[in-house]
């Protein structure tokens, strides 16, 4: 292999769009970030402007090659991007938009998802049952049923990722990924349902969406000469179909095979695994046909509330008045024993994703007594998000898709004595990452494949992911957590039709 080759990752992500320069064993030689603005303009809906991602972007990009030699810039082999979603945009024939783009975290579309789901069409068993009415499809009804003005001007609606991939090379294509966990594409049954489009209401599907579904590292075109020759770089540089952003993190931790469970720790927590052959878990989205790695079904867990639920309780106790708050309450939690001393807390603050799929679920802290202090509390807290990932964890294994090690990455990966309590909670170890980014390292791995400098993604993620430490379970602990777990399972069931009313 070329030593000399290099790769571009853009990751266009909910705040910000970072872009990387990495060499093929993955070292970053240079990066950037800029950042956007978002717009909530009623309760429920999120908006951005499609033409902030590209001025930041250009602006990463000038940044980031300013700062290289014309003989790296000249040797960029490759570019792949990863993008949020289902951030939807209506456009003009010219790619233009015709709005603002509706955002993945836009909840606007209930009624379309509520009647999507209600048809139980065959086509839901391969996104978990039903679709979320964060995904493409409800939000394509919901312009089609409320924006009809915007919805017959519209060439096409698309993705962010779509939009650019659109601007770097001129072509209009998709990705599996995309098409596979966000709008009702699979593969291994002809790819697009026509009776499934007809029967939801959106029987011009083809019309309306791309059809072009490429998989991820596939060729979508070269760099436009314009932008090429504007940033001096090579002008025969590949744009490399990539994906979901968490996603192809999966690659940037080095998941690319099954065992594995790539997990994305931060405000929420998103848990996301390969199998070899096709599972129908209860309680876990997918499986995905082919989503990112040929020949590997894709499952995906995740936890709603996590680090979100720490900032509460720093917040509401006062804790943020200290130097740095999580080392005071880290010393606080030190001589308080697994299980918090009788308190068990539910993470469930802004209902559970997997594996109960209630958005009824509330949070619970249980067992207190008077003996009991903030760090009882505090550790309980900790305690919960990792009870709620063995939960996951379990709920993958129990129904056939073995998890040997964790692999993480995120704000939470900082704080020691939270990944002990995780790993002793869950039993498995935890490995972090040198490089934090994960989904902009994912978009380089990508783009490396996309340029045939590895044979595979797996064989990618070997040569170009490190390792920064890893942290081994306390088998002990282990023992004693299974039975604070029986209490945080027992305590939902008894709870939950409570939490309904």
């Amino acid at each position: 292999m070329n030593k000399a080759m290099y790769f571009m990752g853009v990751d266009t992500g909910t705040q910000s769009v970072r872009v990387v320069i990495t060499d093929i064993n993955g070292s970053v030689i240079a990066g950037d970030e800029q950042v956007y603005e978002t717009f909530y303009p009623q309760a429920g809906w999120a908006q951005q402007k499609p033409t902030d991602w590209w001025r930041c972007f250009n602006e990463a990009v000038k940044n980031v090659m300013s700062s290289l030699t014309k003989e790296i810039r000249h040797n960029i082999q490759a570019v792949s991007v990863c993008s949020t979603s289902s951030t939807v945009i209506p456009i003009d024939e010219k790619g233009n938009p015709l709005t603002d783009a509706i955002m993945w975290m836009d909840t606007r579309a209930k009624k379309e998802m509520k009647a999507i789901n209600a048809t139980k069409h065959p086509v839901l068993a391969y996104s978990g049952g039903e679709d979320s009415v964060e995904w493409m499809i409800p939000k394509v009804l919901w312009i089609k049923n409320n924006q009809k003005d915007i919805y017959a001007k519209s060439y096409k609606i698309i993705e962010q990722l779509d939009w650019m991939n659109y601007q770097l090379c001129g072509v209009y294509a998709t990705s599996i990924c995309n098409a596979t966990c966000k709008w009702n594409y699979v593969e291994c049954e002809g790819g697009w349902n026509g009776e499934f489009f007809k029967q939801i209401g959106l029987p011009d599907y083809a019309e309306k969406l791309v059809l072009d579904v490429k998989h991820v590292g596939d060729f979508i075109g070269t760099i436009n000469r314009e932008f090429a020759d504007h940033y001096d770089i090579n002008r025969e540089m590949k744009v490399v179909q990539g994906g979901i952003d968490a996603h192809i993190g999966m690659l940037g931790l080095g998941v690319a095979k099954e065992g594995k469970l790539a997990m994305i720790m931060g405000t929420s927590f998103v848990q996301l695994a390969f199998a070899e052959k096709k599972l129908n878990l209860a309680g876990i989205w997918g499986p995905y046909n082919n989503a990112i790695v040929p020949d590997q079904w894709l499952l995906e867990g995740g936890q709603i509330s996590a680090g979100s639920i720490i900032k509460w309780f720093m917040r509401e106790f006062d804790i943020s008045s200290h130097d740095n708050p999580y080392v005071y309450m880290n010393e606080q939690v030190a001589n308080i024993p697994a299980g918090a001393e009788g308190l068990v807390a539910l993470d469930f603050f802004q209902g559970n994703r997997t594996p109960y799929k209630d958005a009824n679920a509330k949070g619970v802290i249980y067992g207190l007594t008077l003996s009991h202090t903030k760090a009882h509390i505090y550790r309980a807290l900790l305690e919960s998000v990792a009870l709620g990932t063995k939960n996951i964890i379990d709920n993958f294994e129990a129904q056939g898709c073995p998890i040997n090690i964790i692999v993480g990455c995120g704000g939470v990966t900082k704080d020691a004595t939270w990944m002990q309590i995780i790993a002793d909670v869950t039993g498995k170890p935890i490995v972090v990452t040198e490089d934090a980014s994960a989904s902009v390292l994912g978009c380089a791995i990508v783009a490396a494949v996309g340029a045939g400098a590895y044979e595979s993604f797996e064989a990618a993620t070997k040569g170009m992911v490190k390792e920064a430490y890893s942290v081994q379970p306390n088998k002990e602990l282990y023992q004693t957590y299974q039975g604070v777990f029986n209490t945080y399972t027992e305590i939902y069931e008894k709870l939950k039709d409570t939490m309904a009313k």
